[in-house]
């Protein structure tokens, strides 16, 4: 009996001593299971910054988690989507049916009641602050590779401080940004119940609307528009520090105010000035890679979109799933439409393929040397065709019978879904 119990006390004993081995050890060692931040509470507080702060830590100490990577690389978005609102915000940009039809100014800025004077080169700012910001989301992005990555968010209950007064209320969510932008009318509650189970294929979407965004401001930034600014800039800020000063007190006083009513002489104005001294080529050469990555992310992208078999709240589906969007279906002769024409705009970025010219069928336009050899930048003369005689040439002209299947795969709403499709 004594050895049976002996033998219990020294099993309990051993047990004990390798329980406060294992711990001792686990303790000591550097600890990298701290829970993973989520995004979404950052998001729809407005936190934006505190946000940014906290992924980035966590993922300096777990550089594989792909899931905090991809929440890190939308509050960056957001941030700098905050950032360009607060930017034309300062400088009072004005809300009227010709800025909503402009990218980058027709976000729904608030008035500003004392805005600063904005130059030319304050504006040129502006739009290098955005590239910047687009080139952080995309080097966070670039990295992730997890087939099986998944965040669920709620996009429309995002706030942005619209102002910069330190504060994201109500008036400031991101519905009511998509509503100004695209005309619809989302509620707050039709925003609460979109929910969206982002995946691997939209992350890759993502980083490629990084070069969509960013092949656009670096267009902005490759040319020399200071006379189109001087005559123009008033038609979008309420303080232009312009030499024609007039141009300030006869504008309207508010887009129903038609008693100074000289816009369509600016507009005329504007076509005619808009005519862009080449000051910076390699930018040229930037907006060309970042078409050609858009095709390169967009292909990838399709490619894991079609190996998914759940149907978990899709952003973007496949055909054999159903997107969060109402009413939308995507089919098999939309991805084969879609994949055709990603090949082709690859041949033509690529120079193997050209643009037809429409004042001679004989020649064609090799698209690519308008950004590799690019020149002053003059719309009524390419509007007349002038402009295309140094890219002219007898090369193969791009097949139409693909754009011609891509418009029956889409029909009417082709725009719509090329720029849902990226």
């Amino acid at each position: 009996m004594e050895k049976k119990v002996q033998w219990l006390w020294r099993s309990l004993i051993a047990f004990f001593v390798a329980g406060l081995v294992i711990f001792s050890t686990i303790a000591l060692q550097p600890s990298n299971a701290a829970i993973a931040p989520l995004p979404d509470p950052y998001l729809t507080s407005g936190k934006l910054a505190e946000g940014e702060k906290a992924l980035s830590e966590y993922l300096q100490a777990n550089p594989k988690d792909d899931k905090t990577r991809f929440g890190l690389g939308v509050i960056q978005l957001m941030r700098g989507t905050e950032r360009l609102m607060q930017s034309l915000y300062r400088y009072g940009m004005s809300q009227s049916p010709l800025s909503s039809s402009i990218p980058f100014v027709r976000l729904p800025i608030p008035k500003n009641p004392k805005p600063d004077t904005i130059t030319y080169d304050a504006l040129q700012q502006v739009f290098q602050g955005w590239i910047d910001d687009l080139s952080t989301v995309r080097s966070t992005l670039e990295p992730i590779q997890d087939q099986n990555l998944k965040l669920a968010l709620r996009l429309g209950l995002i706030r942005l401080d619209f102002n910069g007064d330190g504060k994201a209320d109500d008036t400031e969510m991101l519905w009511r940004v998509f509503n100004a932008v695209t005309g619809m009318e989302v509620t707050e509650k039709d925003a609460q119940q979109f929910l969206i189970a982002f995946d691997h294929g939209d992350a890759l979407w993502l980083q490629g609307y990084t070069h969509v965004l960013g092949a656009i401001a670096e267009f902005l930034r490759a040319y020399d528009s200071r006379e189109l600014f001087a005559a123009c800039a008033h038609l979008f800020f309420q303080n232009v520090d312009t030499p024609h000063k007039f141009l300030l007190t006869s504008r309207r006083k508010s887009p129903e105010d038609y008693s100074n009513d000289f816009e369509f002489f600016d507009l005329i104005a504007a076509i005619h000035l808009s005519k862009f001294p080449l000051v910076e080529p390699q930018r040229m050469t930037t907006v060309l890679n970042h078409m050609k990555s858009v095709i390169r992310l967009s292909r990838e992208s399709w490619k894991s979109i079609l190996a998914e078999t759940d149907r978990d709240r899709e952003w973007l589906p496949n055909p054999k799933q159903t997107s969060v969007i109402p009413n939308v279906r995507v089919t098999d002769e939309m991805i084969k439409s879609w994949f055709k024409s990603l090949d082709e705009t690859s041949l033509i970025l690529e120079g193997k393929k050209n643009l037809p010219f429409w004042r001679d069928s004989k020649l064609t336009i090799d698209f690519a040397r308008i950004f590799t050899e690019p020149r002053t930048f003059d719309l009524v003369s390419w509007v007349q065709g002038t402009a295309a005689t140094p890219y002219l040439e007898k090369g193969t002209t791009t097949d139409i019978r693909v754009w011609n299947e891509m418009l029956n795969a889409f029909g009417g709403n082709l725009f719509d879904f090329v720029v849902w499709f990226n």
